[in-house]
Formats: structure tokens, sequence, C-alpha cells
């Protein structure tokens, strides 16, 4: 998973896949359905453009979360103190990112800021713990926690296994 430096661990660096875009990928997923309960909440108290400003800002959230897990993706391949550095810098750069999408368009006429604030929070947060259900707390499976075994994948009890459960 890792190569570690016997002299300095912040120099090793992470190979294989990169457990946080695995989880970004799956933040992704998991915020899809919020499309049209964001259009619905931004017509139902702003109209069209409480709609359009609640989509803006959840593209806002969605386009910051997979910016944050590529920057560590990257990272984390070239070293752990880079990674480090990666979110720690990547935080305020995509802060400033955020600042910039919101400026860019905060005079447009379909614009309206209290939705497109709104939004920008509660599912920057919303998703943030939804996805903390999860994630697993394990260095054995970093990333997501594994998926329970289905009745396919799970194996199937022999009659032999009953048979030698018994004493002779």
């Amino acid at each position: 998973m890792s190569t570690a430096n016997p002299t300095n661990p912040l120099m090793g660096r992470l190979e294989g896949p990169a457990p946080a875009m695995e989880i970004a990928v799956d933040i992704v997923r998991r915020s899809v359905w919020l499309i049209p309960v964001v259009a619905l909440f931004g017509v139902a108290f702003w109209g069209g453009g409480g709609a359009l400003s609640g989509l803006y800002a959840l593209a806002i959230v969605v386009a910051n979360l997979m910016l944050s897990a590529w920057l560590l993706a990257v990272a984390g391949r070239i070293s752990f103190a880079a990674m480090a550095g990666a979110a720690f810098f990547g935080f305020l750069l995509r802060l400033g990112l955020i600042l910039v999408a919101v400026l860019l368009v905060k005079n447009q006429p379909w614009v309206k800021m209290v939705p497109l604030g709104i939004t920008l929070i509660v599912t920057h947060l919303g998703l943030l713990f939804w996805e903390l259900r999860y994630v697993s707390g394990s260095l054995a499976f970093p990333g997501l926690k594994p998926g329970r075994p289905t009745p396919t994948t799970a194996p199937a009890p022999s009659a032999e296994g009953d048979a030698s459960c018994s004493p002779s």
C-alpha cells in the first residue's frame, strides 16, 4: 500500500488506488439524488433563479470535493509530506476557487444569493456527514467500508459442513 523510508516516514508514498478518490466518487454518486431536491427547494422559495442558483452551488460542491480528492491522490503518489501539504494548501486553494465561482456570477440576473449560500453550506456538510457512514476507519480497508456479502456472493452452507459439526 505504501513505500516507507526507514529514516523518514513522511517521505513514504501511497501506491495503488487512492482512497480519497474512491470516497469522492462515492460522494458524487450519492449527490445525484440531490439534483431534484435542490431544484424543487429553489423553485418553491425563490422561483427559477433559486433553482438555478441551487444547482450551480451543487455543481460547485461536487467539483470542490472531486478536486480535493484529486489533489490528495496526486500528492500521495509523491510523498506523505506532499499529501499533507496538498490537504492544507489545497483547502485554501479550493476556498479561493469557491469564492471566485460565486463572485463571477453574483451580479447575474438569474442568481439568488440566499439559495446559493444555503446550498453551498448545507450540501458540503450534509454530503460529508452522510459519507461518514460509508467510510472505513480501518487501515485494513482504507477508503470505503467493504460491502456485506450478498446471497449471490456468500458461500452456501454444505450438507457435509452440518454433519462435521456433530460428534462422531
